[in-house]
């Protein structure tokens, strides 16, 4: 008889419920979002909606509820509204750096307005921030070339003298 091996895998991660936006908060958002912020559109993704002002991802609708970006410069303004973060594992789950956007802030696109720029500027930091981790200046190519071949990144001195030969 063969012997059998029998493989065990971990259990799959848990899996982000996919909740329904409707067509209808999804073009009311994006109408008051356009009157607060230039070239808004919109991409579907994992059942919910990522907003975009050009190419910057700032916002995304879940469950019929908006979340704007949010980092240590404009986190304390939805946290002195009582705003919780997106959480799209449920309670207790892992939360992302989205906040719910106070539902009455919705409705007038003037008090709308400081919260998306901000939003937008979190978003651009964030793509700059990325860009520079993703475009090593001269230093570290060298670095990182030197890393490959093992040998030291320090660059040699063009005035040191050649080391001295038997005489």
């Amino acid at each position: 008889m063969v012997p059998v091996t029998v493989r065990r895998h971990s259990p799959p991660p848990p899996a982000i419920t996919p909740m329904p936006v409707s067509e209808s908060f999804h073009t009311f958002v994006l109408d008051q979002l356009g009157r607060a912020a230039p070239r808004i559109r919109s991409k579907s993704m994992f059942g919910g909606v990522g907003v975009y002002s050009g190419e910057l991802f700032f916002a995304l609708i879940d469950d019929d509820v908006l979340f704007l970006k949010v980092d240590d410069t404009n986190r304390p303004d939805f946290v002195a509204r009582g705003m919780k973060p997106f959480a799209p594992f449920g309670e207790g789950g892992e939360v992302m750096q989205y906040y719910r956007l106070p539902e009455e802030l919705l409705e007038d696109p003037e008090e709308l307005r400081p919260w998306v720029e901000k939003a937008i500027a979190v978003a651009a930091r964030k793509k700059q921030r990325k860009a520079a981790r993703a475009t090593p200046g001269k230093k570290e190519k060298i670095e990182m070339k030197a890393k490959k071949k093992g040998k030291s990144a320090k660059p040699k001195n063009p005035k040191a003298k050649p080391p001295r030969g038997k005489r």
